[in-house]
C-alpha cells in the first residue's frame, strides 16, 4: 500500500489508494476478465473460476476484520488479504468506483455530500446517498443520469443483487445505470437471487449488503457489531452454498470504520467565517471559500485542526492524487477549496447539515483503518 507526502507541516502522511493496482477500482474489471487473464493480486479461487460473484460488505474494514475474525470463521477461512478503497472513504464515492472500474477522479462522484446548482441557481449541497439538497429531491434539478460520468460494468446489463428499496432511486440511478437491478426484500433473499442468476448462467454477479456498516455507525464495534459480523458471515456462507462447480464468491467492502462516539465538535465559527459553504462530511470536510479568501480559510483551518487532521488545499488534494487524477471543471467545481481530514478519531460537524451526528463509527478520511478493505475469495470444484 501506498503513502503520499503530506502537506506542509505535517509528520504523519495520509494512506493512499493504489489506484489501478489492488485497489478497488480495478475489482471488477478484474473480476470481469476471462478466466486465466485476472491479475495475481486477485485470490486464487476467484482467478479462474467460470462464474463469479462479488458481494460487498458495506463498512467491512480489513482492520476491523482482523480484530474481530472469530465471530467471522467463514470470512476469516477465504483466501486473499487487503486492497485499498478510494478518496474519500465514504459509500457514495466507493460503490461508484467499484461499479465502474474507475478512480473518483474519472466518474465525478468525489463525496457524499457535494455541490450542485440548486433550483433558483444558488449553490446548495446534494446529498448523494438521498439525492436531495435543502430544495428537497433534487432529480429535476441534478439529474442522476449523467452525474456519474462512467458507465457501470463498462455497459453491460450485469445483475445488481441489493435490497428492493434501492431500486430507482437517485444514487442507484446514477452510479448503477444500465445495470440489471434484482432486489431482495430481506437478506436471506440475496442468496437465492444469486443461486437463480447463476443456474440461468450469468457469468459475473454484483451483490451488495450494507448491515454492516448500519450497525457500526449505530452502535459502534462492541457487542452489536459482533452480533452483525456473525449474520454477515452466515450471509456470505449461504452464498458460498448455492455455487455451482466452476464458481467462485469474492468479497469486498467500499470503506472501514473509525470509532468516533462523543468525540465530535461544530466547526468554529472564526475558521467558516471565511467560507460561504460547507460539504462533505464529518471526517472528510470541505470548506468552500468566499472569493479571494481560500489562503486566509487554509491558514485558519490548520492553525485550528492541523494537530489532528490533514488539512489541506484543494489543488493539493489533487496534485497528490488523492482522486486519482486531474478533475474536469464540472467535478472540480463539486467539491470546496479546503479539506479537513481528521487522522485522529474525530469528526466535524456542519451546524447545517441535518443529517444523523449521533454516529458511533464514521469514515472517510485516509487512515489505515478507513481506508484497508477485504478482497477475499473461495470457490467451488
Amino acid at each position: 500500500m501506498s503513502e503520499a507526502p503530506a502537506a506542509a507541516g505535517y509528520d504523519r502522511a495520509p494512506m493512499l489508494p493504489t489506484y489501478g493496482a489492488d485497489c478497488i477500482d480495478s475489482v471488477v474489471p478484474a473480476l470481469m476478465a476471462p478466466p486465466g487473464e485476472r491479475p495475481t493480486w486477485i485470490p486464487e479461487p476467484a482467478r479462474n473460476a467460470r462464474q463469479v460473484v462479488l458481494l460487498v460488505l458495506d463498512g467491512l474494514g480489513w482492520l476491523q476484520l482482523g480484530d474481530n475474525r472469530r465471530y467471522a470463521p467463514t470470512l476469516s477461512a477465504m483466501a486473499g488479504g487487503p486492497v485499498t478503497s478510494v478518496v474519500p472513504t465514504t459509500t457514495a464515492t466507493a460503490l461508484s468506483s467499484l461499479v465502474t472500474g474507475s478512480a473518483p477522479a474519472a466518474h465525478g462522484v468525489v463525496g457524499y455530500r457535494l455541490r450542485v446548482q440548486g433550483p433558483e441557481g444558488a449553490d446548495e449541497v446534494l446529498n448523494v446517498l438521498r439525492w436531495r439538497t435543502r430544495s428537497g429531491d433534487a432529480r429535476s434539478f441534478v439529474p442522476p443520469v449523467g452525474f456519474c460520468r462512467v458507465p457501470a460494468f463498462a455497459g453491460a446489463p450485469v445483475p445488481v443483487v441489493s435490497r428492493v428499496e434501492f431500486t430507482g432511486t437517485g444514487f442507484t440511478t446514477a452510479h448503477q445505470g444500465g445495470a440489471r437491478e434484482v432486489g431482495y426484500a430481506v437478506p436471506s433473499g440475496l442468496a437465492v437471487e444469486v443461486r437463480q442468476e447463476l443456474a440461468a448462467g450469468t457469468p459475473f454477479v454484483y451483490a451488495y449488503y450494507d448491515g454492516v456498516d448500519k450497525v457500526a455507525h449505530r452502535s459502534g464495534l462492541g457487542e452489536h457489531y459482533q452480533a452483525e459480523l456473525r449474520a454477515a458471515d452466515r450471509l456470505v456462507a449461504d452464498v458460498l452454498s448455492v455455487l455451482p462447480p466452476g464458481a467462485a464468491l469474492a468479497v469486498t467492502a467500499d470503506h472501514g470504520q473509525v470509532s468516533v462516539g462523543d468525540r465530535t465538535s461544530v466547526l468554529r465559527p472564526d475558521v467558516v467565517a471565511g467560507a460561504t459553504l460547507i460539504s462533505g462530511e464529518a471526517r472528510f470536510r470541505w470548506l468552500h471559500a468566499v472569493a479571494g479568501a481560500q489562503r486566509d480559510l487554509l491558514d485558519a483551518a490548520r492553525d485550528v485542526y492541523g494537530h489532528e487532521s490533514w488539512v489541506a488545499s484543494a489543488d493539493e488534494v489533487i496534485d497528490e492524487g488523492w482522486f486519482g487524477g486531474p478533475l474536469e471543471h464540472e467535478v472540480r467545481r463539486r467539491i470546496g477549496d479546503v479539506a479537513i481530514v481528521p487522522f485522529a478519531p474525530v469528526g466535524y460537524l456542519d451546524p447545517e447539515d441535518t443529517g444523523d451526528v449521533r454516529l458511533v463509527c464514521r469514515h472517510g478520511s485516509l487512515t489505515p483503518e478507513e481506508m484497508l478493505v477485504p478482497l477475499v475469495a473461495a470457490g467451488r470444484d
